[in-house]
């Protein structure tokens, strides 16, 4: 019965009825002609997922975000403040980043000469870059 049931199957496959194909050899749909099989896959091959690609561009966002976002905005913010410290003028009210606050007695290239209390004439040294505020005449020293 097996007999029979090969001889059917190679006949709708095409082949002679009394070829039994090979190990290791396919055949095509003509008889008797051997097509190498495939190469085995290795594997310890790697092989590129489909994701991959998506990598790329998305560094690239995420750059031209930090850009726009972050970086823009961070830089007008120096800006104004390099202006504010550069216009320093004696009797300025001003807050340092340390939270002191006093009245500019004396302003130097990188440093400036702070009143602190009015009453002991007390003074203090400090850089420009630890200014944090300057009031103006309308506002007032303890508000934000």
């Amino acid at each position: 019965m097996d007999d029979i049931m090969k001889m059917f199957l190679a006949q709708a496959a095409g082949e002679e009825a009394g070829a039994v194909p090979q190990e290791g050899v396919q055949t095509t749909g003509e008889p008797g002609t051997p097509v190498p099989e495939a190469e085995p896959v290795d594997p310890g091959a790697q092989q590129r997922s489909p994701f991959s690609n998506i990598w790329i561009p998305l560094i690239l966002m995420m750059l031209v975000m930090y850009f726009f976002i972050f970086r823009s905005p961070r830089k007008r913010q120096q800006q104004q403040l390099q202006k504010m410290r550069e216009s320093l003028k004696r009797n300025a009210r001003i807050r340092t980043i340390g939270g002191i606050m006093g009245t500019v007695v004396e302003v130097r290239d990188e440093e400036v000469v702070l009143k602190i209390d009015e009453t002991n004439n007390t003074k203090m040294r400090v850089t420009v870059g630890a200014i944090a505020k300057v009031f103006g005449e309308g506002e007032e020293a303890g508000k934000r």
